[in-house]
C-alpha cells in the first residue's frame, strides 16, 4: 500500500487582483523526508507556504496536510492538524517583547493547559535540543545573533513536538559557517524525531547537503521536482540558469568531496 503524502498539493492558484502568482501549482511531500523549495525572487515561493499554512487565501485548486483538506475542513480539525506542525518564519519572527524561553512557549500557551514550570521545563529543553545555551535563554531577541535568533526559532516551531516543519529560508542572513551549522541541526533534528521538512531556500549548499528532494518553481507552476541528480539533468531554462550556472558549477564539481557523486554541469 502507497503512504499518502504529508503534503498534497493539486492546481493550486493564488492571485492578488488579476495577478496569479501561483497557477496551477501542483506537488507533494512525503513523510520522512527533506524537501526543499526553489524559485527566483518574487516567484512565489513565500505565498506558497503561507498559502498552506492558511496565512493567504487560494483562489481555487486543493491543499491536503497530514490527511486532511485544508479548504474544506472545519475550525475545529484545522485548529487540530495546525498542533501537528511547526513553522520556522523567515528572519525568525520572534515577539520582540518576549524573551527566547518564552518565545517558544508561545505555542504552548495557545494550544497546551500546562503549569507554568512545566512549561519552563519543556521550552528550556527545545532551546538545549537546538543547541543554545542555559545563559541565552533569558535574553530579548535584539540580544540575540542572526544564528541564535534562528535556533530559538526553530525551537518554538519545534515546541508542540510536531510530525512536520515548514522553514522560510532558515539559512537567509546567516555566514557559510553558521549557516553550515544549522543544516546540520535540520538534518539532525530530522532524522532524531522523524520529521517532515518542508524547506524554502535559495542556498544551493543546504540544497545538495540536507534535501532528499528539491522541487523548482517557475511561471507560476512546479516545473521540476526530484533529486539535485535530477535537476541537474532537467531542461527547463530557469532550472539550468539555477542548478548549472557559475555558481552551482563550482558548488558540484568533482572536485568538492562534500559532493562526491555528483555528475557536474555539462558532464
Amino acid at each position: 500500500m502507497i503512504e499518502k503524502p504529508v503534503i498534497d498539493v493539486r492546481d493550486l492558484v493564488v492571485a492578488f487582483g488579476s495577478r496569479a502568482v501561483l497557477n496551477g501549482v501542483t506537488f507533494d511531500v512525503r513523510k520522512g523526508e527533506v524537501f526543499g523549495f526553489v524559485g527566483g525572487s518574487g516567484s512565489g515561493k513565500s505565498v506558497l507556504l503561507r498559502t498552506i499554512i492558511g496565512l493567504l487565501p487560494r483562489r481555487s485548486g486543493s491543499i491536503e496536510v497530514l490527511g486532511e483538506r485544508l479548504d474544506t475542513a472545519t475550525d475545529e480539525a484545522r485548529r487540530q492538524i495546525e498542533r501537528r506542525w511547526g513553522v520556522l518564519f523567515q528572519q525568525g519572527a520572534l515577539f520582540s517583547s518576549l524573551t527566547a524561553l518564552q518565545n517558544v512557549q508561545f505555542p504552548m500557551v495557545e494550544y497546551l493547559d500546562l503549569p507554568q514550570r512545566l512549561m519552563d521545563e519543556m521550552a528550556a529543553a527545545k532551546l538545549d535540543m537546538v543547541g543554545l545555551r542555559r545563559a541565552d535563554h533569558n535574553k530579548m531577541p535584539s540580544e540575540l545573533s542572526g544564528g541564535m535568533t534562528k535556533r530559538v526559532a526553530l525551537a518554538r516551531s519545534l515546541a508542540l513536538d510536531p510530525e512536520l516543519v515548514f522553514l522560510d529560508e532558515p539559512t537567509s542572513g546567516l555566514d557559510p559557517i553558521a549557516a553550515g551549522d544549522f543544516d546540520a541541526l535540520i538534518r539532525t533534528l530530522q532524522q532524531t524525531l522523524g520529521l517532515t521538512v518542508f524547506m524554502i531556500t535559495h542556498d544551493l549548499e543546504s540544497l545538495k547537503t540536507i534535501c532528499d528532494r528539491v522541487g523548482a518553481l517557475a511561471d507560476g507552476k512546479v516545473v521540476a521536482t526530484g533529486s539535485i541528480q535530477t535537476m541537474l539533468q532537467n531542461d527547463h531554462p530557469w532550472v539550468q540558469e539555477y542548478f548549472r550556472g557559475r555558481r552551482a558549477t563550482s558548488l558540484f564539481s568533482p572536485a568538492n568531496p562534500a559532493h562526491a557523486g555528483i555528475t557536474p554541469p555539462g558532464a
